[in-house]
Parts: C-alpha cells; sequence; structure tokens
C-alpha cells in the first residue's frame, strides 16, 4: 500500500473529543504537493488508534507528530458535545438553547389556548364527554363491571354456566328471539354430549326439499342443522311483538356497548320508574336502557327454571348463566384463543431470549475491541 493511498483510508480515523485541551496534527501531501494538516483530538482512554505494523513503515518525513491548539482548530464546545464541527448536527449542538426553549414555550401557549378557546365555546373540554352518574340521560346507566370467571388471560368459559345458560335461552328466550349463527354440532363438546345434541335436534321439524318429485318436506333435525327461529319472517315477529323487532342474539354480546355487563344488567335491572317519569302503554322502564323505556317486559324471575342440575334458579343466577351462554355464543373460538396466544408467547419469549443470546455472543468481542496505536520506534536511540 503507497503512502498516499495509506493516508486516504487513515482520514477516516478522525477522532474528536472536545473534552481534552489539544490535539495532534497529521501533515501530508495533497494533490497539490503542499503539505495539508489534518487535526485531530485526542482519543478517549478506551477508543485508541488502531495498532498496526504499517506505522513503523512510514518515515518521520512522511508523517509528523506536532501539538497543535486546539483553538486554532476547532472553536471550544460544551465538555459533553462529541461532534464534527463540519456536520449540521455539531452546528445545532453549538447554538444556544434559547430557540428551542421559545418554540417550546410557543407550542405551550398555544395548545392551552386552543383548550381554552373550546371550553369557552362548548362549556367542557375536549374529548371528554360530560358524565350524570345519577341520571340515566338518554345512553343509560353505565353498568357494572362484574368479575366474569372467564374474565382473566389464563381463564376459560364455565362449560357448566353454558349448559344452563342454554337451557335459559330454549326455555325463555327461544320464543322471540333467534340463535341463527349456532348449530346443533356447536353444542357437542361444550356444553353437551353428541348424543345429547342430535336428541335435541330430533325434536325440531325442519323444512327441506324439494325431492325426487318437486316438492318440500319436513324431517327431523340433524346436527348440521342451526337452531331454529321462532318466526319465520321480520313481518311476522313484528306482528307478534307491537311492532318491536326482537333482535338475533347470536352477536348480541359483542353488538351492545358494555357486552357482557350491559346485558346482565338489562336482565336484572327492570324497577318501577321514579315519580315524573312517564311510560307509555306496552312499554316498561329498565334505567340501563337508552331512553330508559323498553318494549321488552322483564322475563326472568325466581324459580322460572329448574336446572337439571340443582342449581338454585335465582334471578340473577340464570342472567348470569345465559350472558355466559351468549358470549360463548358471540364467541366460540374464545377458549381455543387464549391457548393459542399462550402458546404464542411462549414460544416469542423463547425466540427473543435465545436472540439476545446471539447477539451478546457475537457483538462481545466487537464492543471489547481496543483499538491502540503504537508509534513507530526510533532506530537511532
Amino acid at each position: 500500500m503507497g503512502v498516499a493511498s495509506f493516508w486516504h483510508v487513515f482520514e477516516g480515523f478522525m477522532l474528536v473529543e472536545s473534552s481534552q485541551s489539544h490535539s495532534w496534527d497529521f501533515g501530508h501531501a495533497d494533490h497539490s504537493g503542499s503539505r495539508r494538516p489534518l487535526a485531530f483530538r485526542s482519543a478517549p482512554s478506551h477508543f485508541l488508534p488502531l495498532k498496526t505494523t504499517m506505522f513503523s513503515r512510514l518515515s518521520a518525513s512522511k508523517a509528523a507528530l506536532k501539538p497543535v491548539a486546539t483553538a486554532a482548530r476547532i472553536p471550544s464546545l460544551p465538555s459533553s458535545t462529541v461532534r464534527f464541527l463540519s456536520s449540521n448536527a455539531g452546528q445545532a449542538a453549538a447554538q444556544p438553547p434559547l430557540a428551542s426553549r421559545t418554540a417550546l414555550a410557543t407550542a405551550s401557549i398555544f395548545t392551552v389556548g386552543s383548550i381554552a378557546w373550546y371550553t369557552h365555546l362548548y362549556g367542557s373540554l375536549p374529548f371528554v364527554g360530560e358524565v350524570h352518574a345519577n341520571s340515566p340521560a338518554e345512553d343509560g346507566l353505565h353498568p357494572t363491571a362484574y368479575p366474569w370467571s372467564h374474565n382473566g388471560l389464563l381463564d376459560t368459559f364455565d362449560h357448566a354456566s353454558i349448559r344452563r345458560g342454554y337451557q335459559v335461552y330454549r326455555e325463555v328466550c327461544a320464543a322471540c328471539h333467534s340463535l341463527d349463527r349456532i348449530a346443533w354440532r356447536n353444542l357437542v363438546g361444550v356444553s353437551h354430549t353428541a348424543d345429547e345434541a342430535r336428541a335435541m335436534a330430533e325434536e325440531v321439524e325442519y323444512q327441506d326439499g324439494p325431492n325426487d318429485a318437486g316438492e318440500m318436506f319436513t324431517r327431523p333435525g340433524k346436527l348440521s342443522d342451526y337452531l331454529p327461529a321462532p318466526y319465520p319472517n321480520e313481518e311476522a315477529a313484528r306482528a307478534s311483538n307491537a311492532g318491536a323487532l326482537p333482535p338475533d342474539l347470536s352477536l348480541i354480546v359483542k353488538a351492545r356497548h358494555g357486552g357482557r355487563d350491559y346485558i346482565f344488567s338489562l336482565l336484572t335491572g327492570y324497577v318501577d320508574p321514579p315519580a315524573g317519569v312517564e311510560i307509555r302503554d306496552g312499554m316498561n322502564y329498565n334505567p340501563f336502557f337508552p331512553g330508559g323505556a323498553i318494549s321488552m317486559a322483564r322475563v326472568l324471575f325466581d324459580g322460572l327454571v329448574e336446572y337439571e342440575d340443582g342449581t338454585p334458579a335465582t334471578t340473577s343466577q340464570m342472567a348470569k348463566d345465559v350472558v355466559t351462554f351468549l358470549h360463548w355464543a358471540a364467541e366460540p373460538e374464545h377458549d381455543e384463543r387464549k391457548k393459542i396466544g399462550l402458546k404464542a408467547v411462549i414460544l416469542f419469549s423463547a425466540l427473543t431470549a435465545i436472540s439476545l443470546y446471539v447477539k451478546r455472543a457475537k457483538w462481545a468481542g466487537v464492543k471489547t475491541r481496543k483499538i491502540l496505536y503504537t508509534p513507530p520506534v526510533d532506530k537511532h536511540h
């Protein structure tokens, strides 16, 4: 490697540290033949010039070391600044912090002024709605957050409660509400055995066809059939409920704000209307329903259902069980999703630990490497 080529490579090792008061000038010849100095600062104790035998081959006339005053080469900077002065970052660091503080103060004043202006115009803080805890208002009372047994990250559905909830739905809710997204086979392994689900399906007559003669016929239900709807169409449903349409319950837990807590509070929240509140005929008062007036009358009463397992059928117990069943109907993959999530957490945690170990092993030699510079030995001495 020639001397000129070497110095082009060596220029990349310029080190700057403002905490030192002197730097070194490695003079070398440029393309015009004149000697052009390179200003260096002393490197920190943990970062010294490269230890190599190339320097021993350079004559003193090609690379002369002489101290140069820092003030003549590099303007004084704060001791914490370690940057090249030729870069924009170094110039920005050298500027006083007055400009940034002014910009921060301006942004703060603008933000506070905007919030004050909005509050003055609309009477409330932005992004914060008014809350009246003691009045139902138009959106209804906010339901209480109940400690459901499947709330935890590793908790699954209470399948005994799902079975009882299906019984409540079948004996109480199915008279008005459909469950279009649930088939008999979905109950197998969750709340009932295959024989129990098949027996319940066969109790229902389904229209099928056409047959070979082109006629429609009825047959007993199969596991592949969906749970029957109480009404043949929407018009029949409205005609039987004074113009109100009972909603399908397949996704009711996800379709209502508050989910399980709202459904439970609605089923157990029927009370007499307070003084001054008028409810027209055919409507019922429920403070959890938006507006307070609901077409559906109270349907759950103590002892209404006789559970197969002997659980006392109180109003709150039946509401809890049917809400658990409806939550499963809206999210049948709930238990499997949590199992897959746990497996994913374990897998990615192991991969992260392995990656950190490999990274430390690979970079340990690089991070602990020290670059040393051994000046050439004067053979005359």
